[in-house]
């Protein structure tokens, strides 16, 4: 049975760079939503007279957030109905509050949890101050909308939860806040990978 894991949390929490240490190691195929939309977002934003680079501002979210994710998916399912462990990273705060999404995503491509193993990884930091740190320090473009705006930014970097009909075993809220990343990704491999 092949798997497709999520990687869900807040800006800066680390996802991407966990979920690029996992698909190396394993080989797996690497989704993530802001690599697969940016193109198409600059394009989007630019029509509207609005800043190619945000990411976070009402505007984008209404002409932007929906295609990405399906985009995103899209490219994921396809690799999971050829067999593949695919790699998914996204806050998909909507999505993993909807019970049903995930069936839904699954049957899209006659799928369902009983022959497709998926996983969900919550990456968090300890604190506020962490994550302000570690998204100023990768000095992106994509980021300054979250610098400028931080206090309205700020409300997203709650506890999430994912609401699909996954077993406990299959969902790991994991605190990235540590400083060595190859004992967090050893962490997270064991979670995905745990019968070998």
């Amino acid at each position: 049975m092949n798997k497709l894991v999520f990687f869900l949390g807040g800006a800066g929490a680390g996802k991407t760079t966990l979920a690029k240490a996992l698909a190396a190691r394993r080989k797996a195929a690497f989704f993530d939503m802001d690599i697969l939309l940016r193109p198409a977002a600059e394009a989007i934003m630019t029509l509207h007279g609005l800043d190619p680079a945000d990411r976070d501002s009402e505007d984008y979210k209404k002409l932007c957030r929906d295609l990405g994710y399906r985009i995103t998916m899209d490219a994921a399912l396809d690799n999971v109905k050829l067999n593949v462990d695919s790699i998914v990273v996204g806050p998909f705060t909507k999505e993993a509050a909807d019970e049903g999404w995930i069936a839904r995503e699954l049957s899209r491509i006659g799928r369902s949890l009983l022959d497709v193993e998926v996983k969900a990884i919550i990456v968090s930091l300890s604190d506020e101050t962490l994550y302000k740190e570690r998204i100023a320090a990768r000095g992106s473009k994509l980021d300054d909308w979250k610098l400028r705006h931080w206090d309205v930014f700020r409300a997203s970097l709650v506890s999430r939860t994912v609401n699909w009909p996954l077993p406990s075993s299959s969902i790991l809220h994991f605190d990235n806040s540590g400083t060595d990343p190859a004992l967090a990704a050893d962490a997270i491999e064991r979670f995905v990978y745990p019968e070998e």
